[in-house]
């Protein structure tokens, strides 16, 4: 059996790994890579396997970095299977149309501009995609291929993220892989706490937050209400907020209801200005039954409310650009969470030199994008072409991560009865991911490995 490492391997995005033995071909994940400048020649590049030649890819979750270039993987010649949760499958129809217009739009732009520019793929073959998807539930063992077998278990990550379990016969034994996905910090809202897995051959596991702690989720809540308390009451300001559409809008839904119904914040006018975030949010009311209890009141709290706080959901292109001059008194939040796309970059050019405004992160910014360039303390960033002075306050609050943290990430590892034979670290930053894995030899005594890309490996 061979594992390679084609993303994610010594970075944060575009995860995909493949596993081969001499009766099947499969990838684990087939994500976009994200930031800026050398992001757009990787998502651009060949892929380094024959793509016509898998028999199926299993997706741990809809994030792009995990999903966006499964359109091009069929583009390719993939004719095979994708197989998810069925949460992830209805993300998965917003996730790459909306990725795919994206693309579109931009190469129209440049055309526009006189510049030679092709999308990635298209809103066409974002559809394609979609159809080769396969739906799964929590917990239920399905066989991808002869002599394959796999469950998903959730993740707590998003809704409908997962850990993979895989046993595969190789011809001369069976072994198990897993594949972490993306593991959430427990207790985190709208999803449960990650499942616990007690054994593996063959174990990936994630590192985004391997060399640092988040806050507590009482600190964070205390934190979060005190910048948006601050900027709303105090200096007649706009809180913006960059977030993931899918996951980190609907937790900071839940959040803001809640502080709300408990006066910790004080009235003010919240705007969801994200269509596909829009789009998420009734995804994840249809999937109730496996979020959490107090996420299911939450959600149906902000369902069936038509007072206070007053949420308002903009879909329409031209309301989204009104929301730029609004004085004070705004919560805004959009996608993306990293910055480096959509409307969030209106708000962004808006409000970033405005002493009375503020900008709060609750989610990773990935090296390279404008969230990261705006966290590192730029006094300048460049939007739209303009150089926008940053004079706002600016907020990173880590406890809102849907990524589990160092302690939580050995914890779930505690969780092992024996160590696996072998431990591959991924999905970090290199510094944090080497990091990582040092302290897992340390604590577990475990074989661990800090694959890079292109990497592969004889099982």
């Amino acid at each position: 059996m061979r594992i390679s490492f084609f993303g994610a391997a010594q970075e944060v995005t575009g995860s995909c790994y493949l596993v081969e033995t001499s009766s099947v071909r499969f990838a684990v994940d087939c994500g976009l890579f994200q930031g800026a400048g050398d992001a757009v020649r990787k998502n651009r590049r060949p892929f380094d396997f024959d793509v016509s030649r898998l028999d199926f890819v299993l997706l741990t979750h809809a994030h792009l970095d995990h999903s966006g270039l499964l359109p091009k993987l069929v583009a390719l010649g993939f004719k095979g299977p994708i197989f998810c949760t069925s949460a992830t499958a209805d993300l998965l129809v917003v996730m790459l149309k909306d990725a795919a217009y994206i693309q579109e739009r931009e190469a129209e732009w440049r055309k526009h501009a006189g510049k030679r520019h092709q999308p990635l793929y298209t809103v066409k073959q974002a559809e394609l995609a979609n159809k080769q998807v396969q739906r799964t539930e929590y917990d239920r063992k399905i066989s991808p291929h002869r002599g394959v077998q796999c469950i998903f278990r959730d993740a707590g990550h998003i809704l409908g993220s997962s850990i993979l379990e895989v046993w595969v016969d190789d011809g001369t034994r069976r072994r198990k892989l897993v594949f972490s996905g993306d593991i959430g910090q427990p207790g985190h809202p709208i999803v449960e706490d990650p499942a616990q897995v007690d054994s593996a051959d063959v174990l990936l596991i994630e590192s985004t937050y391997g060399n640092r702690l988040h806050k507590s989720m009482a600190d964070t809540v205390e934190e979060f209400a005190r910048a948006v308390t601050e900027t709303i009451a105090n200096n007649k300001g706009n809180v913006i907020v960059p977030a993931f559409a899918v996951g980190r809008t609907q937790d900071l839904l839940y959040l803001v209801v809640k502080l709300f119904r408990e006066k910790h914040i004080p009235e003010l006018d919240v705007y969801v200005d994200s269509p596909m975030a829009i789009a998420a949010t009734e995804i994840t009311l249809k999937h109730l039954k496996i979020a959490d209890d107090d996420a299911i009141e939450a959600m149906r709290w902000i369902q069936g409310n038509r007072g206070r706080p007053r949420i308002s959901f903009v879909d329409d292109h031209t309301e989204s650009i009104k929301l730029s001059e609004i004085a004070h008194g705004a919560l805004i939040i959009s996608a993306s969470g990293m910055c480096d796309a959509g409307r969030i970059k209106r708000h962004l050019r808006a409000n970033l030199p405005r002493r009375d405004s503020s900008v709060i992160f609750t989610g990773f910014q990935a090296a390279g994008t404008l969230g990261r360039r705006i966290v590192d303390g730029s006094k300048s960033v460049r939007i739209y072409g303009e150089d926008v002075p940053v004079e706002a306050r600016i907020f990173t609050i880590g406890g809102l991560s849907a990524h589990a943290d160092r302690a939580a990430l050995l914890d779930w590892l505690g969780h092992f009865h024996r160590p696996p034979e072998k431990t591959f670290v991924v999905h970090g930053e290199a510094t944090t991911a080497l990091d990582f894995a040092d302290t897992i030899r340390q604590r577990f005594g475990w074989d661990v490995e800090v694959p890079a890309r292109r990497d592969s490996y004889e099982i």
